[in-house]
C-alpha cells in the first residue's frame, strides 16, 4: 500500500514537471489562416532538410601546414617531352645542387613525329590547358578538381597516336628518374651527356648548329607518385623556337603533398612554374646554350590535404534547428498578425474611427439632458 502510495506521488511530482501540457480538442480552434500557416511551414520544412542532406553528403578539402622532415627519401621525377630533333642529337640527365650527376637509366627515346593525329589526345590537351588557365584565376577549383577526379577517371592523358606516313624526325624522352630531394637541373640539350670530373658535358660538336630546333611539347612531367585529381600546371605545353639558337627555361618550386581522402591516401607533390624563353646571342651579350632546361627546387613545408565530411549529430542538430526555427517563427507571426487584425477589427466595431458629424450629432443630444438632470438638482 505504501508502494502505492509513493508510486502516485512521484507520478504526481512528474506531471507537475510536464512542460509539454496537453490541451483537449475540444478546447482547441482551427482557423483557415492557421492552415495555410502550416502548410507553408511545413513545405518550407521539407525544401530546407531536402537540401541539409545533400550539404551532409558533400565534403570539402582541408588544408593544412606543416614542416617537412623527411630528406632521406629520393624524388621520383615523370617525364614525357617530345623534341623536334632527332634522338641522336640530343640528351637528357639530371644534375642536382652537389653537382651529382644523375643516372638516366630510367628515360627512354623514341623516335616520333611531332604533330599528332589522335583527335582524342589533341582535345584533352586543349581542355588541360583551359583548365589551368582557370586554375590560375580561381585557386578554389583544385578543390573541386579533388573531389571529383578522385572519385571519377584519372588526369592522365591517353595513349599517343602517331601517323604512320610521317616521318620520325622528332624525339619523345620519356620515363622516370629517381634524384636526391635537394635542388636540381633536369635539361635537355644538344649532344649526348657524358661523365666529367668536375661535373659533365655533353658531346655537341658533331652536331650542326642548322639542326639545332628546341620546339618542344610537354605531354606529362609530374614528381612522386602519379595521382588522379592533381592538375600538373606544365601538361599539354608547347613551345615553337623563333631561332635556332634559343633556350627555354623552366624554374619549378615543388611542394609535398600528403593526400588523405576516402578513395586514397598517398604521398606526393605539386609543384609552381615561372616560364623564361630568349634567343642565345653572344654578340648581344645573351650568353648561354641552347636547349630546355627545368632548375627545380623544393619546399621546406608539406602541404596536408584531408576530406573532411560532416559528422551525424551536427546533421541532426542543424537539422532541428531548421524544424525548430521555422515552426516557432511562423507560429510568431501568424499570433502577431492575428494580434493587429483582432486590434484593428475591435476599434472598428467601437466606434472610434466613425465619422466626425456622427459623433457631433451625439454631443448636441446630450447637452439638454445633462442642462435638465442640473435644474432638478438645483430644486
Amino acid at each position: 500500500m505504501r508502494r502505492l502510495v509513493s508510486r502516485k506521488k512521484a507520478l504526481t511530482l512528474v506531471k507537475e514537471l510536464d512542460a509539454f501540457p496537453k490541451v483537449p480538442e475540444s478546447y482547441v480552434e482551427t482557423t483557415a489562416s492557421g492552415g495555410t500557416v502550416s502548410l507553408i511551414a511545413f513545405t518550407a520544412m521539407a525544401l530546407l532538410a531536402f537540401l541539409e542532406f545533400f550539404v551532409y553528403r558533400d565534403t570539402w578539402m582541408q588544408y593544412e601546414y606543416e614542416v617537412d622532415k623527411d630528406f632521406s627519401s629520393k624524388l621520383r621525377i615523370n617525364i614525357d617531352i617530345t623534341v623536334a630533333m632527332r634522338c641522336q642529337f640530343v640528351g637528357a640527365d639530371v644534375l642536382d645542387l652537389a653537382e651529382t650527376m644523375v643516372a638516366s637509366d630510367g628515360l627512354h627515346y623514341e623516335p616520333v613525329s611531332m604533330t599528332l593525329s589522335g583527335t582524342c589526345y589533341s582535345s584533352l590537351t586543349r581542355t588541360l590547358l583551359m583548365i589551368q588557365d582557370r586554375l590560375r584565376e580561381e585557386h578554389s577549383l583544385q578543390d573541386v578538381i579533388f573531389k571529383t577526379v578522385l572519385k571519377g577517371s584519372p588526369t592522365a592523358l591517353p595513349p599517343r597516336e602517331d601517323s604512320p606516313s610521317q616521318s620520325p624526325a622528332a624525339c619523345r624522352i620519356h620515363g622516370h628518374l629517381y634524384v636526391n630531394k635537394v635542388a636540381g637541373n633536369f635539361h635537355i640539350t644538344v649532344g649526348k651527356a657524358i661523365p666529367h670530373p668536375r661535373g659533365h658535358a655533353h658531346l655537341a660538336a658533331l652536331v650542326s648548329h642548322d639542326t639545332y630546333n628546341f620546339s618542344h611539347r610537354i605531354d606529362h612531367l609530374s614528381f612522386g607518385e602519379e595521382i588522379p585529381g592533381i592538375i600538373n600546371p606544365l601538361d599539354g605545353t608547347e613551345k615553337v623556337c623563333t631561332d635556332h639558337n634559343q633556350m627555354f627555361q623552366y624554374f619549378i618550386t615543388i611542394v609535398p603533398t600528403k593526400l588523405n581522402t576516402y578513395q586514397i591516401s598517398a604521398d606526393t607533390n605539386q609543384y609552381s612554374v615561372t616560364e623564361r624563353e630568349r634567343v642565345i646571342n653572344h654578340a648581344v651579350g645573351s650568353h648561354g646554350v641552347s636547349g630546355i632546361f627545368m632548375k627545380y627546387d623544393i619546399s621546406s613545408l608539406m602541404v596536408k590535404v584531408t576530406e573532411q565530411h560532416m559528422p551525424l549529430w551536427r546533421f541532426l542538430v542543424r537539422l532541428c534547428g531548421i524544424i525548430g526555427g521555422i515552426f516557432s517563427t511562423t507560429g510568431m507571426i501568424h499570433g502577431m498578425v492575428g494580434f493587429l487584425v483582432d486590434v484593428i477589427c475591435c476599434r472598428l466595431q467601437l466606434g472610434v474611427y466613425k465619422p466626425r458629424e456622427a459623433s457631433q450629432h451625439i454631443k448636441s443630444n446630450t447637452l439638454p439632458f445633462l442642462e435638465n438632470l442640473m435644474l432638478i438638482s438645483l430644486s
